[in-house]
């Protein structure tokens, strides 16, 4: 079994130092020396020898140093491809050519700066080494070319590093040497000031993943005691923030999906998609922007990576499909109100643009989670999904019925429908106050084509849904209400038809008073006797129907002519704006008129276009 001898004391005001000597005679043989008139610690072996001075240091012979890597630091894109090396290794009189492979020389003398040790490597801690071995060989560039092929692996990959566990660390690496006269030499190299600043650091930043104006001042005034330049201070605290375990599964999985990407050459959608959640995560949890920013300087800087583009709203769709499944990773992504809002505008983008991709989304979505959970992934994975085809069916169920009643004539609704809808309504206002108006009545109201009954039926359903909430109102009264309007929309749609046809026949003339009155009686005695109204026409209504006729009569016999004889677009829009008529019935009346005289109806269409 192997023993082990320590020696351990501070040069200067901030750096500190342990001298590890291992082997199974360790005990038997002298290693050090102090050199007083330089102030000088000499470890050292056969062919080997290692200073530590007020300075820095000095080296000759076979090893090299490690530590671990800090976050953001360029790293070789060989270590920086693996994951799993966390740490680097560079050993004396090593070189990497242009092909990448690494050439060794004899030629490993040299010496390094304290400051330059804490710049290059970790700014905290730093690792040293040296063997003394009767089986390596003589020349010192083959010894180094073993201690990699022997050790190398194991350093770079060991967590025992950055969590300075020297006894495992030796554990790992003196049975590699296959040596039992074998001698591994050890130096650890500490900045006692930067590790206090990273410390406190770490500790206030660990409470609640910020950094209080109060902490921050603290920070300040220990960095200016200690002289801590500002590039070490935001090394020490990105590192720290990364390594916060929830902040650390993040990035980590953002960095991973990067590399990915740098493999094949191309970030493809589903690779946009799940780098973009993860960077929204990182926002909810409180994590710091810059890290991702590193990782992208780093993992793309230089690579002409393949970005395909695609619709935002579809982007948008897949990052948060993506977030379902980040879970597996033990990363919580839960979807929330944000996420929900953010996907229902995105179905609402996709039916207007006839978009069937994000059904496709869905779809696929949805064979992903049944074929996970068959294969042994958490049933709750189903939650998120089932959560989010909840609000998609309301949101279909709403957007069909308000289009209904918008668009279409003799739509009945009832008591149980509108209980409903004020479901729905609460469902997405939960997502964000006002949001059920945002999704469904704002745009409405902006359309065109709504008319003018279409207009009073979705008015009085949403005063009516919000009397109900306030508890003024009921979904009875609201119920009587759109029939109500349903029932003059009826009324005045046959009225219509049937005046203009008494009127092509037997009045050309109705603009009296007289001539109107006997106009309404015998259309009244028309409809009774044809069974489709049972009392009489309301008044208002019977004087809107005329005024309509009127109306009808000036635009065909006046305007249309006028506006196709000189393209007058402007003619035309200025008439639907304010005529009150319904576009749906004017572009009814032109599209008669074209067909009657015989015009062609591409004039028209280019008309309704804008082109003049």
């Amino acid at each position: 079994m192997h023993k082990d001898i320590r020696l351990h004391g501070q040069v200067g005001s901030h750096v500190e130092y342990f001298v590890m000597v291992v082997g199974n005679d360790a005990y038997q043989r002298y290693f050090f020396n102090i050199v007083q008139e330089e102030e000088h610690l000499r470890i050292f072996s056969p062919g080997n020898e290692f200073i530590i001075s007020p300075e820095g240091i000095g080296y000759q012979g076979n090893g090299g140093y490690f530590c671990e890597y800090m976050f953001g630091v360029d790293q070789p894109s060989s270590d920086l491809s693996k994951p799993d090396i966390i740490n680097r290794l560079v050993m004396y009189g090593a070189r990497s050519n242009d092909t990448g492979s690494i050439r060794f020389s004899d030629r490993t003398q040299g010496e390094e700066s304290f400051e330059n040790i804490f710049f290059e490597g970790n700014a905290v801690c730093n690792y040293y080494f040296f063997v003394h071995s009767n089986q390596l060989s003589r020349k010192l560039k083959y010894q180094q070319e073993e201690l990699v092929k022997n050790l190398g692996k194991i350093i770079k990959r060991s967590e025992s590093v950055g969590d300075e566990r020297d006894d495992a660390l030796i554990s790992n690496i003196f049975p590699l040497l296959r040596d039992d006269s074998a001698q591994l030499f050890i130096i650890k190299l500490i900045n006692r000031h930067h590790r206090e600043y990273r410390d406190l650091f770490k500790s206030l930043y660990y409470r609640n993943k910020k950094i209080a104006d109060d902490d921050f001042s603290r920070l300040v005034k220990l960095a200016a005691t200690y002289r801590i330049d500002r590039y070490q201070q935001e090394r020490m605290r990105i590192d720290a923030m990364y390594r916060h375990p929830s902040n650390k599964r993040i990035v980590d999985e953002y960095r991973n999906i990067l590399l990915a990407c740098n493999n094949k050459g191309e970030i493809s959608h589903l690779d946009n998609a799940r780098l973009t959640r993860l960077k929204t995560l990182s926002v909810r949890n409180k994590i710091p922007g810059a890290l991702f920013y590193t990782l992208d300087e780093m993992l793309k800087r230089g690579r002409n990576l393949v970005h395909h583009e695609e619709q935002d709203y579809i982007a948008a769709t897949r990052e948060v499909l993506q977030g379902i499944f980040l879970r597996e990773k033990e990363i919580e992504s839960p979807i929330n109100r944000e996420d929900m809002l953010n996907l229902i505008q995105a179905k609402k983008k996709a039916v207007e643009n006839r978009d069937h991709s994000f059904d496709q989304l869905m779809l696929d979505a949805s064979k992903e989670c049944d074929e996970k959970i068959r294969d042994g992934a958490d049933p709750g994975l189903m939650d998120g999904f089932s959560y989010v085809i909840t609000y998609l069916d309301r949101f279909d169920s709403v957007s069909n019925l308000i289009s209904q009643l918008a668009f279409m004539e003799n739509v009945r609704v009832n008591e149980e429908m509108l209980q409903g809808l004020l479901e729905h309504k609460a469902a997405f206002d939960n997502l964000r106050e006002g949001c059920f108006e945002e999704l469904f009545i704002h745009e409405l109201f902006h359309n065109a084509y709504l008319g003018r009954f279409g207009r009073r039926k979705v008015t009085a359903l949403l005063a009516g849904l919000r009397a109900v909430e306030k508890r003024t109102g009921s979904t009875e009264e609201l119920n009587q209400h759109l029939q109500k309007i349903d029932q003059e929309e009826r009324i005045s749609s046959v009225l219509l038809e049937h005046v203009r046809d008494r009127i092509r026949n037997f009045y050309s003339r109705f603009t009296t008073k007289a001539d109107q009155e006997a106009l309404r009686r015998e259309v009244i005695e028309e409809l009774k006797n044809k069974r489709l109204i049972k009392a009489d026409i309301p008044d208002h209504i019977f004087h809107e129907t005329i005024f309509t006729i009127k109306k009808e009569a000036m635009y065909l016999h006046s305007l249309l002519p006028q506006i196709i004889a000189e393209r007058n677009v402007g003619l035309r829009e200025d008439f639907l704006e304010n005529s009150g008529l319904d576009r749906f019935y004017v572009e009814e009346l032109e599209r008669e008129y074209y067909e009657k005289n015989g015009l062609s109806l591409e004039g028209l269409y280019q008309i309704r276009k804008g082109l003049s």
